[in-house]
């Protein structure tokens, strides 16, 4: 996934995160079968794009998008810890980016919430449910490829949907 780069819109408005020597640890931890780095700007990327198409804040949701699994564990974690991880992860990553960045409000609400409904924190702006929809899209994808699968049509079927559910 390259062409964030070339969306110079975009990369003025992350570069600060992705300069980060804390965030950049995540380039290190397997996440879904890639990186959680790479993980992270997909969700970012593509939230980013969605918000912008609908007329919402794109840029909080470019940063709440990015820094939505910014939390580090060990690479020798438990499956017990992993499973922990799933209802934990996203509080831990509200409480790294805050001691790494200045956030908003919405930007907190879209990492608190992006696990909904797993977490039970219901998302409180339409970016939050695009920055929840869209992860939930990338991941699947993610997960199908490292298991072989593949799913072509994936990304746009939800994004479809999410894009839907927002309009009304």
């Amino acid at each position: 996934m390259s062409s964030h780069r070339k969306d110079l819109q975009y990369m003025s408005i992350v570069k600060n995160i992705l300069n980060n020597d804390e965030f950049l640890k995540i380039k290190k931890i397997e996440h879904h079968g890639i990186s959680r780095y790479d993980h992270s700007l997909k969700v970012s990327y593509y939230s980013y794009k969605i918000a912008k198409a609908l007329h919402l804040d794109y840029e909080q949701t470019a940063v709440g998008g990015l820094l939505h699994d910014f939390f580090l564990s060990p690479e020798d974690r438990s499956q017990k810890d992993r499973l922990k991880s799933v209802f934990t992860h996203p509080k831990q990553a509200v409480n790294m980016a805050k001691s790494h960045f200045e956030l908003t409000k919405k930007e907190e609400d879209m990492i608190r919430s992006h696990m909904f409904p797993i977490n039970l924190s219901v998302p409180k702006y339409a970016e939050s449910w695009i920055v929840s929809m869209v992860d939930k899209c990338v991941a699947t994808n993610e997960f199908a490829v490292k298991f072989r699968f593949r799913l072509k049509y994936a990304y746009n079927l939800f994004l479809l949907f999410a894009i839907s559910v927002i309009k009304f």
